[in-house]
């Protein structure tokens, strides 16, 4: 099952890749996202290597693979918003809205989609769900408010737990929330981040996906 499963995110992930074969050009920027999918756009581009402007990158673990590889991961405050941001997902509905963040990269995630003019999403089809919540919520945190924002979420029904031994990229700590009733993300997203000593939380319905490249019965399919 587990090999099935990469198969079908390598499928996924060369599907994106063909998608934006025609859309990228030597003025590209180019975003790329963290993930075991993502890993597979990676090896896309690592083997087709496309003339590009600029390539930048989530996190430190996609940024190693890219620059083992010997392309040039630039830094976004340098060379302006992608045109283009590949990433997965841990949970997507019909409206394109994610949770992301299993991986712990999520601030890193949602600022470049948000600075990036098209986000396409790439993950496998047991991603889709139709409402938003079983998996548990990353939030990312200034160590000294984890407690703090650990008893807000109780007040709005969740129940936190402290991811012990991570540290995000930014130095910072994240908190996985269950049980959290998300029917509208929207306004989740926001009140979780009015919560003092939250630097981002996992849902993405401000920013949601433009496109989604998902499997259909083991075919990779675009959802708009």
């Amino acid at each position: 099952m587990e090999n099935s499963n990469s198969e079908i995110k390598k499928v996924i992930a060369k599907k994106a890749f063909e998608y934006l074969t025609s859309k990228l050009h030597k003025d590209s920027i180019l975003g790329i996202g963290t993930g075991s999918t993502t890993n597979f756009f990676i090896e896309e581009l690592i083997d087709k290597n496309p003339t590009l402007k600029a390539i930048v990158s989530s996190s430190k673990a996609s940024t190693q693979l890219l620059e083992n590889a010997g392309l040039e991961v630039s830094e976004l405050n340098d060379v302006g918003g992608p045109d283009f941001y590949v990433d997965g997902a841990d949970e997507i509905n019909e409206r394109l809205e994610m949770i992301k963040g299993g991986g712990g990269a999520l601030t890193r995630e949602k600022i470049i989609a948000s600075a990036s003019k098209n986000f396409i999403c790439i993950c496998d089809a047991s991603k889709q769900v139709r409402n938003l919540g079983k998996f548990p919520l990353a939030i990312e945190v200034i160590p000294m408010a984890r407690s703090y924002v650990a008893r807000q979420i109780v007040i709005m029904g969740g129940t936190p737990e402290y991811r012990v031994g991570f540290l995000s990229d930014n130095g910072n700590q994240i908190i996985d929330v269950r049980n959290l009733k998300m029917k509208v993300p929207y306004e989740i997203e926001e009140k979780i981040n009015n919560i003092p000593g939250v630097v981002a939380n996992g849902i993405f319905s401000s920013r949601r996906a433009d496109l989604l490249i998902v499997d259909k019965n083991g075919e990779p399919t675009i959802l708009k």
